[in-house]
């Protein structure tokens, strides 16, 4: 399976030139034979929080039109990384993804907001796990602060997950923490961590690149710089998630009554 990840920088508050950016990246995606593509954290809007009411996706509608054109077009798996979706909740933090025939196969929002960035006051925590099937393919999605939280991801993979993806605007201060947390996930997890991050700068923030593909022995496959936008890609192979829990079978000499 050869995964493409959209490594892009991300214009602040500007939807609409996101999409053409977007646009042409799935092309030069395409190019490297892509079976699916995979897209950085909030990349329609940036973190332009304080003014999602304005230029939020309402119920994601915009994006899943926009998405389903470009999968169907291109014949190819999107794990859309994620957006600004209005709804009458509030504005949550969602990834979409779609398959080869631009059909939703899964939807996931944000479950931890980092007050270090304000996300609380303007985002809606979401509540449910990211569970979803990539070409028969167990898969889950988190996103960016999620992998802080080792618990929250061990859930979706004791629901068969193997492919973890990893949407992202990850600062570049923490860029070691991004790298640590990411090897760790994909070692304790025994499954492909497939992290999608930006590069450039907004008001507050200068992003960290590096987006990663990493194995289920913890082993970088490939691996972005930290400036250039990029299509970073690989051939990973699904049936050593199997060899490898089988070499180490960690989840069956689990003992969660004892947690």
């Amino acid at each position: 399976m050869n995964i493409a990840i959209i490594q892009m920088d991300i214009i602040l508050g500007n939807p609409q030139e996101n999409k053409k950016q977007v646009q042409k990246w799935v092309e030069k995606a395409m190019k490297e034979n892509a079976d699916v593509i995979v897209l950085p954290e909030l990349w329609t809007t940036g973190y332009d929080l304080s003014r999602l009411q304005d230029i939020g996706d309402e119920n994601g509608e915009d994006i899943q039109s926009f998405m389903r054109q470009l999968a169907q077009k291109h014949a190819v798996n999107i794990v859309a990384g994620s957006i600004a979706k209005k709804t009458q909740e509030g504005i949550y933090n969602t990834l979409y993804a779609f398959n080869r025939k631009g059909e939703v196969i899964g939807e996931y929002s944000k479950l931890h907001l980092i007050t270090l960035m304000d996300e609380e006051k303007y985002l809606t925590p979401g509540e449910k796990k990211g569970n979803f099937f990539i070409e028969d393919i167990p898969a889950a999605g988190v996103i960016c602060y999620d992998i802080r939280f080792p618990e929250w991801v061990r859930a979706p993979i004791l629901d068969g997950a193997q492919m973890l993806f990893v949407p992202a605007e990850w600062p570049v201060q923490r860029l070691a923490h991004w790298r640590s947390l990411l090897i760790a996930r994909a070692i304790e997890n025994q499954c492909y961590i497939i992290a999608a991050n930006c590069v450039g700068s907004d008001r507050n923030n200068t992003f960290a690149g590096h987006s990663l593909i990493i194995d289920p022995w913890g082993e970088i496959v490939a691996e972005a710089g930290p400036t250039e936008a990029c299509v970073l890609s690989a051939s990973i192979d699904p049936d050593l998630v199997t060899s490898v829990r089988k070499q180490i079978p960690i989840f069956d000499d689990r003992r969660p009554e004892h947690y």
